[in-house]
């Protein structure tokens, strides 16, 4: 599953559970496969974000790469 689709479907969970009308036994299950996706979303994240590297330009036109670390400088 690509990770869009997979964002649209925790979405969807999170409107369903939000909404109430659905039984309590398919509000469990429905709420045990968002941890599950929201799990492997996070970890599929954090595997991208180590891959990305910014490039820097240092004085004289220098190009540097650094590791992404989320934070700006």
């Amino acid at each position: 599953m690509k990770f869009e689709e997979g964002l649209k479907k925790l979405e969807d969970i999170v409107s369903t559970l939000d909404e109430g009308k659905i039984p309590l036994d398919e509000a469990l299950s429905l709420f045990k496969e968002g941890l599950a996706l929201t799990k492997e979303l996070s970890k599929r994240l954090d595997e991208a974000e180590k891959k990305v590297e910014i490039l820097i330009r240092k004085e004289g036109g220098a190009v540097e790469k650094v590791p992404f670390t989320g934070e700006e400088e």
